[in-house]
């Protein structure tokens, strides 16, 4: 592969020897528009969760890198993704997270769709009183379905259409944590959050997936779940991340703890692991709960995140959920300041994309390899 921009030949090296990706890749709205196709579009990213439509009918609006998406559980109990835009004038359907009792109607020419997607009224579409029209075929005009996956309650899109299918290009990835394949119970309202960061999304995936900043941003992890404790992993080419070999559960005063998932190895007695999976998902699994966290961006300098809790079980005290909600959203507001901090940095002119510790940043290396990748690729296509 030969690449045209000598700044991502200086990404790809190795580790001890690379740099960065440059400022532009967190600031500039040009890239920012490249990486939608690159990085988000070629291959799967995560869009939201299935529990974020719990019942049929219930639909909810998603800008995704400036693309207006429908996420909706159909009647069939189905979660698809849709475009959000009717097929007659590409106006937006739904402007708000609601329930679709009968169908779905465009408030321009109320064009009515189906849950499914099929396009199922056109109101005077061949004059008025005439509700059809031989040359416009329904069956040709039902909603854009954007390809999509579930796993670990994720919902994964591919918006080109094209990748591989989504246990063939996250084969490493599923497999690492096939004991975690297996039913897992949102904790509800109390369970979610969204954080607001002044910052690229790339830079809450780099500092995701290393544990280097650990007794320094961290000082209450770090003083029971130590930097030491910790170890990198790297997929090349869909994920990196840390694990830790000690994990302590929360339990309330009589000692009282949440349910382990069924079937889980000895690893994870005492360990967790927390995973980046390329480009905008951050995991993380532990003996009685798991979260995900989707980060959406808004501009190149902008990003939400989207956090949710899960459990092995619904038998989970509420008060316990709480204590374990807010302790992990001081965790990850403890980041804030760091990521909007090196926002800041990469306005900075003679900031040419830092380096890497071979020893500590080993999974952040790997993450701007893949994006570097990604690009080149992208611009030797295009």
């Amino acid at each position: 592969m030969t690449v045209i921009d000598p700044t991502l030949a200086d990404v790809q090296k190795p580790t001890a020897q690379a740099r960065g990706l440059p400022n532009a890749h967190y600031t500039d709205p040009t890239q920012f528009d490249e990486e939608r196709d690159a990085l988000f579009g070629a291959g799967w990213a995560g869009l939201a969760v299935a529990s974020d439509v719990p019942s049929p009918g219930d639909a909810v609006p998603i800008t995704f890198v400036g693309i207006p998406l429908l996420l909706i559980r159909g009647r069939d109990d189905v979660v698809r993704v849709f475009q959000n835009i009717c097929r007659h004038r590409g106006m937006i359907l739904v402007e708000a997270p609601r329930k679709i009792e009968g169908a779905i109607r465009c408030p321009y020419h109320s064009w009515c769709y189906s849950t499914q997607g099929k396009l199922v009224a056109t109101p005077h579409v061949g004059g008025p009183g005439q509700n059809a029209h031989a040359e416009m075929d329904r069956d040709t005009l039902g909603l854009i379905e954007v390809r999509s996956h579930i796993w670990l309650d994720v919902v994964w899109i591919n918006l080109s259409g094209d990748a591989p299918d989504f246990g063939d290009a996250m084969r490493e990835v599923i497999a690492r944590w096939a004991e975690f394949d297996q039913p897992m119970v949102h904790g509800g309202q109390d369970s979610t959050f969204n954080l607001t960061v002044n910052g690229n999304w790339k830079l809450a995936v780099e500092n995701y997936c290393e544990s280097y900043h650990l007794p320094w941003v961290h000082p209450g992890l770090n003083s029971y779940s130590r930097l030491e404790d910790h170890y990198n992993i790297e997929i090349e080419g869909t994920t990196s991340g840390q694990g830790t070999l000690v994990y302590r559960q929360l339990a309330d005063e009589a000692g009282t703890t949440f349910p382990d998932f069924v079937g889980l190895g000895e690893k994870w007695d005492a360990g967790a692991e927390y995973l980046s999976v390329f480009p905008n998902v951050l995991l993380g699994v532990h003996r009685d709960h798991a979260y995900a966290i989707i980060l959406l961006p808004d501009g190149p300098e902008k990003t939400t995140e989207y956090v949710h809790i899960y459990y092995a079980s619904e038998d989970t005290d509420e008060t316990l959920r709480r204590r374990n909600t807010a302790q992990w959203k001081v965790v990850f507001e403890e980041d804030i300041f760091v990521v909007e901090g090196m926002q800041r940095g990469r306005r900075a002119p003679g900031f040419d994309g830092g380096r890497f510790s071979p020893a500590m940043d080993g999974p952040t290396h790997c993450f701007h390899r893949w994006a570097a990748k990604r690009l080149a690729d992208h611009r030797s296509a295009t």
